[in-house]
C-alpha cells in the first residue's frame, strides 16, 4: 500500500488540476448575477475592475491603485472569470462602498469622505493628466467612466459625483449608465479633504434583455458604407483573378500538353535534336522531398489546423453571439486549439510520411510545440514587464499551470492521434511521377523568377484583399470597439484564401517553367509573406491611427501583433502549398513520364 499511495496521490492531483482548468476555461466563476432575475430589494453587485491611460488598451492597473476612497478596503471579495477574461487582464473586486437594491432609487448619499495628502494629490493630478478611465460591471455590464477633467486652461479636476441610471425589463437590467459629475480642483499646495457622492435612479425600459449588448455595438462605424464596398471590392477582385488564372493556365497548359505530345511522337534523336524547355523538363525532381522536411512539415499541418479553427471560432461566434460576453471568444479560441490539434498532427504527419520522413515522433512534437512555444516566448516576456509595472494584464500563475495542464492533456494526446492516424490512413506516396536518382541542376534565371523575389511578391495580392478589413479589426482591438460583424470576416477569410490559392498556384507555375523544382518553399513562403505585409501594416496603424504612448504598450502592441501576423503567415502558407501540391500533381498527372 506504501507504494501505491503516493501515485495514486499524483494522479488524484493531476485529475483534480485537470478538472479544474475546464472548469474555469468553460464555466468561469459563478457569482450571484447568475440568474440575471432579481426581485425588488434584492442586492446588486458593484463589481470594480480596472483604471489606466484611455490611450493604452494595456496599460491597466486595479481600481483600488488609485489613492481615493481607501475605505473599505477591508476584508475585499474578488471575483475571477474565466480564462479569457483573465488574459484580458480583468479581475474584479467587489465595492464595499456602493449600496444597490433593486428597483430602490438613491438620492445623493455620501459613500466616501477622505483626506488627500499632497502625495494623493499628486497622483491623482497624473492619472487625470493623462487621461485615466475606469471600469466597473453591475450584473456582468460594463460601465466606463473617467475620473476627471483638463480645463483649457491646464486645472486638473476630479470628479466627486456619480449618477447611475439602471434601465430595467421587468426582472431584468437591460442597460446602465454612468455620469460623472461634480469636478473639483485638485491643488497640490495643500492637503484636502474629498467628499465622494453617488446616486441611482431606476427606469423601465422596453428595450430585450437579449439584446442589451447592442448598445456597446457601433452600427455606424462597421457597417459603414467603405467596408461594404470593400467586401464587394475583394470579391470582384477574387472574380477576375480566378477567372484571368483560370483562363491564362488552361490555356497554357492547353500548349504546353500539345508540345510535350508532339516531342512523344518523335524518336530519340529528334527529340535530343529539339531544344526541350519548359516545367517536363523536371518531372524526375518535382516531388523530391523537400529541404527541412520536419519543418515544413510543421507549419504546414499548424496552418492547415489553424484554417480549420479559424472558421470553427467564427461560425461558434456568429451562432452563439459570443461577442456579447467578455472574454468569450477568446475562450473559444484556446479550447478549439486544443481540441483541434488532432487536426494539425494529421496533416503533418500524413504529409511527413508522405515525403519518406525517418524520424516522425520528433516531427510530432516539433510541430506540437511550434506555435505554442513561440507564443509562449512572447506572453513570457510581455507577462514580465507587466508584472514589473504591476499591471493587471499579468497572468496569474494558478492561470499559467493551467494553459501547460492543458497543452499536456489534451493538445498534445490529440496531436499524437492524429499524427498516427495521419501516417497509417494518408503516409504513401503516390506520386505520378518517378524520382531521379542524382538530382538534376537548376538553370540560372532572372530575378524576378527566382524563389526569393517569388515569395516576397506572393503575399501582396492577398494583403490587398484584407487590407480594409484588417483596418476595422485593428481599431476594434485597440481603440475599444466591440467587434462584431463575423459573417464580413468569414467572408474576407474566404477571398484570401481563394486569391492566397490562385496567387500561390501562378507562382508555382512560373517557377516550374523556369526548369526551378523547388517549389515546395516557395509556395509556403510567397502565401506566408501575406503576415509580414500584415505586421508593416500594423507599424503604420499604431503610428498613425492610435495615440499610445511609451514603451510598455508598444511592447504590447508589437507582441500581440507577431503572435496574430505568425498565425496568419502560417494559415496562409498551408493553403497556399495545399493549392500548389494539387496543381503541381494534376499537371503531371495528364503527362507522359519516361
Amino acid at each position: 500500500m506504501r507504494g501505491r499511495f503516493p501515485g495514486s496521490r499524483l494522479r488524484a492531483t493531476v485529475v483534480c488540476v485537470a478538472l479544474l482548468t475546464i472548469a474555469v476555461l468553460g464555466l468561469g466563476v459563478k457569482a450571484d448575477e447568475e440568474t440575471h432575475r432579481y426581485v425588488a430589494g434584492e442586492e446588486l453587485v458593484l463589481w470594480t475592475n480596472k483604471v489606466g491611460p484611455y490611450n493604452n488598451p494595456q496599460e491597466t492597473f486595479n481600481y483600488l491603485s488609485l489613492p481615493f476612497c481607501k475605505a473599505g478596503r477591508k476584508d475585499v471579495q474578488r471575483r475571477f472569470g474565466s480564462l479569457g477574461n483573465v488574459l484580458m487582464g480583468n479581475e474584479l473586486v467587489k465595492s464595499n462602498l456602493h449600496h444597490f437594491k433593486f428597483l430602490e432609487d438613491i438620492p445623493r448619499t455620501s459613500y466616501c469622505e477622505q483626506a488627500l495628502s499632497k502625495n494623493d494629490i499628486e497622483k491623482l493630478q497624473y492619472a487625470i493628466s493623462n487621461n485615466y478611465w475606469f471600469e466597473f460591471f453591475m450584473d456582468d455590464l460594463p460601465i466606463w467612466g473617467f475620473i476627471g477633467k483638463v480645463s483649457d486652461s491646464g486645472e486638473v479636476s476630479i470628479f466627486t459625483h456619480q449618477k447611475f441610471v439602471v434601465g430595467h425589463n421587468g426582472d431584468r437590467i437591460v442597460y446602465v449608465h454612468l455620469n460623472m459629475m461634480d469636478p473639483k480642483p485638485l491643488s497640490s499646495s495643500e492637503d484636502e479633504k474629498m467628499t465622494y457622492t453617488y446616486e441611482v435612479s431606476f427606469e423601465a425600459s422596453d428595450k430585450s434583455f437579449h439584446r442589451r449588448f447592442e448598445q456597446y455595438l457601433d452600427f455606424n462605424f462597421f457597417q459603414h458604407k467603405i467596408h461594404w464596398f470593400s467586401v464587394f471590392n475583394s470579391f470582384m477582385m477574387v472574380f477576375f483573378l480566378v477567372g484571368l488564372v483560370s483562363m491564362i493556365l488552361l490555356r497554357t497548359l492547353k500548349k504546353d500538353y500539345a508540345r510535350y505530345a508532339k516531342e512523344d511522337e518523335l524518336d530519340s534523336l529528334e527529340r535530343d535534336m529539339n531544344d526541350e524547355y519548359g516545367w517536363k523538363l523536371v518531372h524526375g525532381d518535382v516531388f523530391r522531398p523537400p529541404r527541412h522536411l520536419m519543418w515544413l512539415s510543421a507549419v504546414y499541418g499548424v496552418g492547415i489546423q489553424f484554417c480549420v479553427q479559424a472558421v470553427v471560432v467564427v461560425l461558434a461566434v456568429i451562432g452563439g453571439s459570443l461577442f456579447m460576453e467578455s472574454g468569450a471568444v477568446l475562450n473559444t479560441v484556446i479550447i478549439s486549439g486544443a481540441l483541434i490539434s488532432f487536426v494539425g498532427g494529421y496533416f503533418s504527419g500524413s504529409f511527413y510520411s508522405q515525403s519518406d520522413g525517418k524520424n516522425w515522433i520528433k516531427t510530432m512534437i516539433f510541430s506540437t510545440a511550434l506555435f505554442p512555444g513561440v507564443s509562449f516566448a512572447i506572453l513570457f516576456v510581455l507577462n514580465t514587464i507587466a508584472w514589473v509595472h504591476n499591471s493587471m494584464v499579468a497572468i496569474p500563475f494558478l492561470y499559467i499551470v493551467m494553459l501547460v495542464v492543458l497543452f499536456f492533456f489534451v493538445t498534445f494526446p490529440l496531436s499524437l492521434a492524429g499524427t498516427i492516424v495521419g501516417r497509417n490512413w494518408n503516409g504513401v506516396p503516390n506520386y505520378p511521377c518517378r524520382i531521379k536518382r542524382i538530382p538534376s541542376p537548376v538553370p540560372y534565371k532572372t530575378w524576378y523568377l527566382t524563389p526569393t523575389a517569388v515569395s516576397l511578391l506572393g503575399g501582396l495580392l492577398p494583403f490587398g484583399s484584407i487590407f480594409i478589413e484588417m483596418y476595422f479589426l485593428f481599431t476594434s482591438m485597440w481603440n475599444y470597439k466591440v467587434y462584431y460583424v463575423y459573417g464580413f470576416m468569414l467572408l474576407v477569410f474566404l477571398i484570401m484564401l481563394i486569391v492566397t490559392s490562385c496567387v500561390s498556384v501562378v507562382g508555382t507555375y512560373f517557377l516550374l517553367n523556369a526548369e526551378n523544382y523547388h517549389w515546395h518553399w516557395t509556395s509556403f513562403l510567397s502565401s506566408a509573406s501575406t503576415g509580414i505585409y500584415v505586421f508593416l501594416y500594423s507599424i503604420h496603424f499604431y503610428l498613425f491611427k492610435t495615440k499610445m504612448t511609451g514603451w510598455y504598450q508598444a511592447s504590447f502592441y508589437y507582441g500581440y501583433t507577431l503572435i496574430f501576423c505568425f498565425a496568419l503567415s502560417l494559415m496562409c502558407g498551408a493553403v497556399g502549398y495545399l493549392s500548389s501540391g494539387i496543381f503541381v500533381r494534376a499537371i503531371y498527372r495528364n503527362i507522359k513520364c519516361d
